[in-house]
């Protein structure tokens, strides 16, 4: 079946990341070292916390603040911690052309609102989208159940008719388990060609 609508992570799909990037920027205000603040980052429950919508933009920066003696403001945070995404220019462009195709498609993510401020701002093709769904709004993470919930909601679609990618194993697998197509991202050229392999691109 050829699916209505393509559905994207965005986090190593749309736009590759590296929190060490963050990392340094925090430690260089900091009372801990570079490798303590990514270890507090990596292992802290506190980013699940904010990206879950717990907890609001302040107190998520009052926490790192508290933990690593930040002495720069919550403006000079969000930028830090934000600013660590560069585009991956392959999965762009494949965007751009189902967009021409006139093929909907969907932004389904776990990420948090500073990250979704400076993508917003900094990304042109982030306007590109038919919808939205990101765990800190719906207050769910992928895999939950609640949060592919939201994106049949939204998409008014089920089942085959929906094709999602995404780069982790078990996120696609849930998807799969609501008979969604998948493709589970490793290299931008597969995806493409699986794309190309359910008649999208014609």
């Amino acid at each position: 079946m050829k699916p209505s609508i393509v559905v994207f992570d965005l986090g190593k799909v749309l736009v590759d990341f590296d929190y060490s990037i963050a990392g340094r920027r925090i430690a260089a205000q900091s009372k801990i070292s570079d490798p303590e603040v990514q270890a507090f980052l990596n292992h802290s429950p506190l980013l699940y916390r904010y990206e879950t919508g717990l907890m609001t933009r302040q107190e998520f920066f009052e926490e790192v603040r508290g933990a690593t003696g930040f002495r720069g403001g919550p403006e000079e945070f969000g930028g830090f911690f934000a600013d660590i995404f560069s585009e991956m220019p392959p999965m762009i462009a494949l965007h751009a052309e189902l967009r021409r195709k006139g093929i909907p498609t969907y932004i389904f993510s776990n990420t948090n609102d500073l990250a979704i401020e400076h993508i917003r701002r900094n990304f042109p093709f982030f306007a590109n989208f038919d919808g939205y769904i990101f765990s800190h709004e719906v207050r769910a993470m992928k895999p939950d159940a609640k949060i592919y919930e939201a994106l049949e909601k939204m998409s008014g679609k089920r089942g085959a008719e929906i094709l999602y990618l995404d780069d982790r194993q078990e996120n696609v697998d849930a998807g799969a388990a609501r008979g969604w197509q998948i493709i589970l991202q490793t290299d931008p050229a597969k995806s493409r060609a699986e794309v190309e392999s359910l008649g999208l691109l014609d």
